[in-house]
């Protein structure tokens, strides 16, 4: 489904058929994918660490449904509801009485929408038992001992309830599948019968995985702390739903999670979930501010709870679900001291499996095969991140961000035209000032190019050329001290690497990726669900700048992150804004930019008025999670500059102008 700026228009590729993928299947299979059914071990080279070998049926493979019960009534009917929980397992597994893990995606669109970069949507046979799920999890790990269970969040599919868009009953509808498969809540084998079906055939040690809502809900559920959760795996999830809608009170969408959920639910939950609905409206104001219902949907709060490990991965230019998710998640759960790994790749909203799939299915396997299987494989003491530095190109750290990583404080000076400024460490001198008005016809991109032109519309603070790289890892803040001109202002900062480069095209419909016709394989078959998916390469750009880095606010919170006010035109106002996580390199030659300004167009609304803002350069700075802190910078921003990186003028061409998505923090495709 391809997402489009502001509106709900959107197009679906038509599923190739399941006999075709089949064969395909035959032909296409890869070193190490499984194409055929074994029914003994596969040879592993070498002596451990061991590894699940496919030694089980798929087609055989039992499948079926039950119906858990959340033990809530979101839809106020008076009955708890019920969630649909389609199962596939191991036959020869359940007949030999051996217990195994659980591999879980819990998803609102498994029938409005479709999974993965072909929009695979469930279905089911004559008599209504699941014949095919999306993905290839199934394909993959079933064969290799695991049960798969794709779970109907509350009011889409075949569930009751009412989808509520990440709170309390997206939630606890999943994790109560977690209890179900650990003893501890009820399932039956319809949607209203009355005979109990107990997962008697688990060892009730569950990783759930997901991208985007599904990855979300991941979070979500670990947040809770349930027991037998031992592993998620968070692919462009979100952290807190209020960082989806706006940031710092500025709106990044044009509507509100009734949108999605009206999307999502299935037609039977739209007619009995109006009050849902209308709570979502109600509590979810279009101000900004924060309210409960935020508090509700927020998971970063109790990222103490978190037992499970987490393998997050992210798009470094994710403009759905943006990196500040990732960030925010990721500190917390440092500082809780869970067990982490991370990606990051260049591209937008994307799937591993579609911009490094024969790593990624291979890092997985051992992922779950140590934390679900409990095997001595060694992935728990491997380098922390991988980290794409140019398309497909990738980096290993031991722990991320590196150690030596310290927040810098550089500071914005006045140059020698109005709004083109320099970035270094000595403060600018009491009343030194800058002024742009803002105009919501220009976004990043157009700022960028003109970064060394007098604009009205920007402020533009930059280093000279670097003499050695430097590295940014984690999150950064820009603190503005700003006088309006009016009584509301939207502000935006953003970090931009000035140089040639070659990058993913992530603002290309593909986020990054180009679909190819050629198929692989990643486990058997069956007429009803093919293992096969179609390939893709990096789609890349050559450009002369490249934003990495942003973050905006809406001026009125600078008295409090939660609540927007008024501002006085003509006095000076102080707010901290908080950037998104990323990890770049500056390479020498090249110069790091600071730019501050209004609306970003295309990425936040603007405001109600058209402010000019005169920044405090002196009150003005931003903190820069620098590898080597400031002894890096210093070190950066003296010297010669090797010759063959000398930068050429910035011209204006980027990557496309990053898409709007609307509020559907869904699949890419």
């Amino acid at each position: 489904m391809e997402i489009r700026a502001r509106g709900a228009r959107w197009s679906c590729r038509t599923l190739v058929a399941a006999a075709s993928a089949a064969l395909l299947g035959v032909l296409l299979t890869p070193t190490g994918a499984q194409g055929a059914q074994s029914a003994r071990p596969a040879a592993t080279a070498g002596p451990p660490p061991r590894q699940s070998e496919p030694v089980y049926s798929y087609e055989n493979a039992i499948r079926e449904s039950v119906w858990v019960d959340t033990g809530i009534d979101g839809d106020a009917n008076g009955s708890t509801d019920r969630v649909a929980v389609d199962v596939v397992r191991p036959r020869e597994a359940a007949q030999a009485g051996r217990k195994i893990p659980v591999i879980m995606d819990a998803s609102p669109y498994y029938s409005c929408c479709g999974r993965g970069n072909e929009s695979q949507k469930k279905t089911y046979d004559a008599n209504g038992d699941p014949a095919g799920f999306p993905l290839y999890y199934d394909n993959y790990f079933v064969p290799r001992g695991y049960a798969f269970v794709a779970v109907d969040l509350t009011g889409t599919n075949r569930s009751d309830g009412c989808v509520d868009v990440g709170g309390r009953s997206d939630v606890l509808s999943a994790k109560a599948v977690v209890d179900w498969l650990n003893g501890r809540a009820r399932a039956y084998g319809s949607r209203t019968g009355t005979d109990p079906v107990r997962a008697s055939w688990t060892t009730g040690a569950t990783g759930m995985i997901g991208k985007s809502y599904d990855g979300t809900v991941a979070n979500g559920v670990a947040a809770t702390g349930v027991k037998g959760l031992k592993t998620i795996v968070p692919i462009a999830a979100i952290s807190s739903w209020y960082d989806y809608y706006f940031q710092q009170g500025a709106p990044l969408y044009d509507s509100g999670p009734e949108w999605l959920s009206d999307y999502v639910e299935s037609p039977e939950a739209r007619a009995r979930c109006e009050a849902v609905q209308q709570r979502l409206i109600d509590e979810a104001p279009r101000t900004g501010d924060w309210t409960r219902l935020w508090s509700e949907r927020d998971y970063v709060r109790d990222a103490d709870k978190v037992r499970a490990s987490v393998f997050a991965v992210h798009g470094m230019q994710d403009l759905n679900v943006r990196t500040k998710h990732l960030g925010q998640w990721w500190d917390a759960l440092a500082d809780a001291g869970v067990e982490r790994k991370i990606w990051l790749s260049q591209t937008g909203h994307v799937d591993p499996f579609d911009f490094r799939r024969t790593e990624w299915v291979a890092t997985l396997h051992r992922w779950f095969d140590h934390y679900l299987l409990g095997y001595a494989n060694g992935v728990d003491r491997e380098p922390m991140a991988d980290i794409e530095r140019a398309p497909d190109r990738w980096a290993t750290d031991t722990v991320w961000p590196p150690r030596t990583t310290a927040a810098t404080t550089v500071r914005p000076a006045a140059g020698t035209v109005p709004g083109v400024g320099t970035l270094g460490r000595t403060p600018a001198r009491p009343g030194t000032t800058e002024t742009f008005t803002d105009d919501p016809r220009l976004s990043e991109s157009d700022w960028a190019a003109d970064i060394d032109r007098s604009t009205t519309a920007k402020t533009g603070f930059v280093t000279r050329p670097l003499s050695r790289d430097l590295r940014l890892s984690g999150s950064s803040t820009v603190t503005v001290t700003a006088t309006p001109s009016t009584s509301t202002a939207h502000l935006s900062a953003v970090l931009v690497d000035l140089g040639p480069d070659t990058i993913r095209d992530y603002g290309h419909a593909g986020e990054g990726i180009t679909t190819l016709t050629a198929r692989t394989c990643w486990g058997p078959s069956t007429t009803a669900d093919s293992s096969c998916y179609r390939e893709t390469a990096a789609r890349t750009a050559d450009v002369d700048h490249t934003v990495f880095s942003r973050g905006w606010a809406d001026l009125g919170t600078y008295a409090s992150a939660g609540h927007g006010r008024p501002l006085t035109p003509g006095k000076p106002h102080t707010l901290t804004v908080q950037l998104a996580a990323s990890d770049h390199v500056v390479p020498a030659g090249h110069r790091l930019a600071l730019i501050i300004g209004g609306t970003d167009r295309g990425l936040i609304d603007p405001p109600s008025t058209t402010p000019t803002l005169t920044l405090d350069l002196a009150r003005t700075s931003a903190k820069l999670p620098l590898v080597g802190g400031a002894e890096a910078f210093a070190r950066a921003t003296t010297g010669t500059v090797p010759p063959h990186s000398a930068p050429r003028e910035s011209r204006p061409n980027g990557v496309a102008e990053p898409r709007r998505t609307p509020p559907i923090p869904g699949d890419r495709t």
